[in-house]
């Protein structure tokens, strides 16, 4: 019996390491895929048909092509700016209303939650945030980029639960020695919720950076543009030449791999802030996912 439990354990964990590997495949093929056909040669590219195993041919043409643009690097900074003052705000109002919102001697705090948790179903829609941003001045500004985003309900309630989850004891001793509400959060609440504190940074972070469709509606002045709209703008540029057939086909070549060097100029930086949080990731993003 004892044989053939270990034989059957042994089938197990080879079967779990062939379908982690075959899943690990599944999920990085498309990111190389991507970053082989970025320097591969346009003209080779485009008659290649099946798995793309290494760069065929070498050209950096397309990041060329990219990086000429003025635009790029007034893109980051502006890219830059927007993540960087954004975090700080998204993670301060944040704080502030879930740490709120956790205190059960806080009034009316049940239809506070209620109302909300209404605004993850139900919104105005996109002309009344126009008229909004609009109505705030904030036209052509960065900050219609940032101020609107200040506070995302879901990021709320999980940061709330984080907060819930910490003993109360600590803050009742806390009180006994004279602290504020300010003191609690900042020396006891928000040291001993880093792990969401770091899901909250890479959500918020992430959803900036990504940010187009916002900036395309709130921004006229080109200067402003983020370096996701410069990105869509090389683009779209790019498919133009290619459907005017100019220069005997360069262009339509270009195109092929101009589409994914702007992938990995836009992902490569955010990537490379993952690994900092990961070890944070996996407990922050669980939080309030078992109920004691």
């Amino acid at each position: 019996m004892l044989n053939k439990a270990g034989f059957a354990e042994r089938c197990f964990d080879y079967f779990n390491t062939v379908l982690m590997v075959l899943l690990m495949v599944l999920t990085v093929y498309p990111l190389i895929y991507v970053l082989f056909a970025s320097v591969s040669d346009a003209g080779s590219l485009m008659g290649h048909k099946g798995i793309l195993w290494r760069p065929i041919g070498f050209s950096l043409d397309a990041y060329t092509n990219v990086f000429r643009n003025p635009m790029i690097l007034k893109g980051y900074g502006n890219t830059l700016f927007v993540v960087l003052t954004g975090l700080l705000l998204n993670i301060t109002l944040t704080s502030f209303g879930a740490y709120a919102l956790s205190r059960k001697s806080l009034q009316y705090r049940k239809p506070l939650m209620l109302v909300i948790i209404f605004t993850m179903f139900f919104s105005g829609g996109l002309i009344p945030l126009y008229l909004t941003v609009k109505g705030a001045g904030l036209i052509d500004s960065l900050w219609a980029l940032i101020i609107p985003q200040a506070i995302n309900t879901f990021n709320l309630i999980l940061m709330k639960t984080a907060f819930e989850a910490i003993p109360d004891a600590l803050e009742e001793s806390a009180k006994i020695d004279g602290a504020n509400d300010f003191v609690i959060l900042f020396k006891i609440v928000l040291p001993l919720s880093m792990p969401v504190i770091a899901v909250m940074m890479l959500y918020y972070g992430v959803s900036h950076w990504n940010s187009w469709f916002q900036a395309m509606i709130f921004l006229q002045e080109r200067s402003l543009y983020p370096l996701q709209l410069v990105l869509r703008e090389i683009l779209l540029q790019g498919e133009a030449n290619a459907n005017s057939g100019a220069s005997d086909g360069d262009a339509a070549m270009l195109a092929a791999t101009l589409k994914y060097a702007t992938i990995i100029v836009a992902t490569v930086p955010i990537l490379c802030v993952y690994p900092f949080l990961q070890k944070y990731f996996v407990k922050g993003a669980l939080i309030g996912a078992i109920k004691g």
